[in-house]
């Protein structure tokens, strides 16, 4: 299995990477669409969609973000696209987690079909946004959800396993503790300050998320930094959820050893937009 993951990672990375650092934005722009159509598809499954809702997904989210494309959206995405969709993820994420997956079930399977797919093209037209904005913006949002995730796993791994360690959400996903959320919350809050250490340093010639949150105070920084740890656990959450309410363990097997796209971003699909809000607003 460790072969398989490390095998698959290095693959992706080596599709990602030279992408991210392309000159031309089209060419991240293209291959993120791939990965977005893939997440449609997986959606679809988890919905319960068959082999055609699900195919007629991926090719509706792909088409959302061609056409977005066509008409500018990506470098004059209107503020008020953030807003709707990060507040629609701060407002839903809290109700579902509250009502679980029998309040997941009770949602129509239209609606839960179309808002998926809303989210997924949303979180595309984020990443490819701050791709224009600057590699040191793009890669500030995504390492904020890594650090996240690599904290709370070392930080569980230590204090989970305890007799007092406390479960963060025991319906929905049993391994995860309020102890690994600390670890991740404290990883997160080096990273943004050295992060915006280096960057004045460095003289860097793209502010980064914590250089545009820290223009505003410290405080101001810490706030907006909590907040998207947080909702990047919701992120992770929401993605357990609804996999318990299919029954499945991994959204796909499309990703050997990692298994589905879906399980790979489930924690940047809220954050991207969130983060897009905060910076841009």
């Amino acid at each position: 299995m460790l072969k398989q993951r490390i095998i698959t990672a290095i693959v992706l990375l080596a599709i990602l990477l030279p992408a991210v650092f392309h000159p031309a934005v089209q060419v991240f722009g293209l291959v993120t669409v791939a990965l977005i159509a893939a997440g449609a598809w997986e959606w679809s499954k988890l919905n319960r969609g068959g082999s055609l809702a699900s195919i007629g997904a991926a090719v509706v989210c792909a088409g959302m973000c061609i056409a977005s494309w066509y008409f500018g959206l990506i470098t004059a995405a209107p503020k008020v696209i953030w807003i709707v969709i990060g507040g629609g993820w701060v407002v839903l994420g809290a109700w579902l987690l509250h009502g679980g997956v029998a309040a997941w079930t009770n949602v129509h399977p239209v609606i839960r079909w179309c808002g998926g797919i809303v989210a997924l093209w949303a979180a595309w037209l984020a990443v490819v946004q701050a791709r224009i904005i600057g590699i040191n913006f793009l890669f500030s949002v995504l390492v904020l959800v890594w650090v996240a995730d690599i904290g709370a796993y070392f930080a569980g791994r230590a204090f989970g396993g305890r007799i007092f360690a406390r479960k963060l959400a025991p319906t929905i996903s049993p391994g995860k503790t309020w102890e690994g959320v600390c670890g991740g919350v404290v990883g997160v809050l080096v990273c943004a300050f050295v992060w915006q250490a280096w960057d004045v340093g460095g003289s860097a010639s793209q502010a980064s998320l914590y250089t545009r949150l820290g223009s505003h105070g410290i405080a101001f920084m810490v706030f907006v930094v909590l907040f998207l740890a947080m909702m990047s656990v919701v992120g992770d959450l929401l993605e357990s959820l609804f996999k318990r309410s299919a029954g499945v363990k991994d959204s796909s097997n499309l990703l050997p050893g990692h298994g589905g796209v879906l399980d790979r971003v489930d924690a940047l699909l809220p954050i991207l937009p969130l983060a897009m809000a905060l910076a841009t607003l």
